[in-house]
């Protein structure tokens, strides 16, 4: 039997999404507007993107503005030739603003930018398909929860509980009177995790992150930089085929 029209659900609140073209004129306006506000403007890259750490550095420049994504929009928001260009030599920008990339609008002193984010390289978890930036190979007999990064006399045993993990990832493990131990054929001395430069697996980096092994570096690239008051911009990353000496 057909369904009744009468049993329809009128719904008497309705939301409005906002477009991509509302959102692109917005990100847009706020770019132009910043050009006005702040002294200087970095281009920036992020090498591991983690959100959390992304949050602390808008933290610490809470009193600055930064965009992060839509590499497009922003290029064509600070201008890509000098008849376009949001500022005198901005356009220079532009090329910078391809991949993982943002734009830091500051008026702190440069150089302060530059040292926060030479020091600012939290270590993480690595994740599937980054390069191993170590090897870690777990000893064999008694497993360790660090898995030999430290010295057995820091360390405690794993919980046996874990043990069925570690034999569906592939390590070749067995209880022994409730202990986890980790039994190879002869002349191995250790279960090879991953190997320095090698690109991780899902498996890999469950593993490591099973023994606390931190293997990623969060860290923020600043690839060039413009003056309001000059119009000067100076390029921190050197790229193939540049000049060491860049002028406005």
């Amino acid at each position: 039997m057909p369904r009744s029209k009468r049993a329809r659900v009128v719904h008497e609140s309705k939301t409005t999404k906002k477009s991509h073209k509302e959102h692109t004129r917005r990100l847009y306006a706020n770019i132009r507007e910043c050009v006005e506000k702040y002294d200087h403007l970095f281009v920036f890259g992020v090498d591991n993107m983690r959100n959390t750490y992304l949050k602390d550095v808008r933290t610490e420049f809470a009193d600055s503005r930064l965009f992060f994504g839509k590499t497009k929009v922003m290029a064509v928001a600070l201008g890509q030739n000098p008849e376009s260009e949001a500022a005198t030599n901005l356009h220079r920008l532009s090329s910078y603003l391809t991949g993982a990339v943002g734009l830091l609008f500051t008026s702190r002193d440069p150089q302060s930018v530059i040292e926060y984010f030479e020091n600012f390289r939290p270590l993480d978890f690595a994740r599937a398909g980054t390069v191993s930036t170590r090897s870690f190979t777990i000893p064999a007999g008694l497993v360790y929860s660090r898995g030999g990064d430290i010295p057995a006399s820091e360390d405690e045993p794993v919980s046996h509980t874990i043990e069925p993990e570690l034999r569906k990832l592939g390590v070749p493990t067995r209880l022994v009177k409730g202990k986890v131990m980790l039994e190879l054929t002869e002349g191995q001395e250790g279960y090879p995790v991953c190997r320095e430069g090698e690109t991780l697996d899902s498996r890999q980096t469950t593993l490591l992150k099973m023994f606390g092994v931190v293997s990623s570096e969060f860290h923020v690239a600043l690839k060039a930089y413009w003056t309001r008051e000059s119009s000067e911009v100076k390029i921190l990353e050197k790229r193939q085929g540049e000049m060491e000496v860049d002028g406005q």
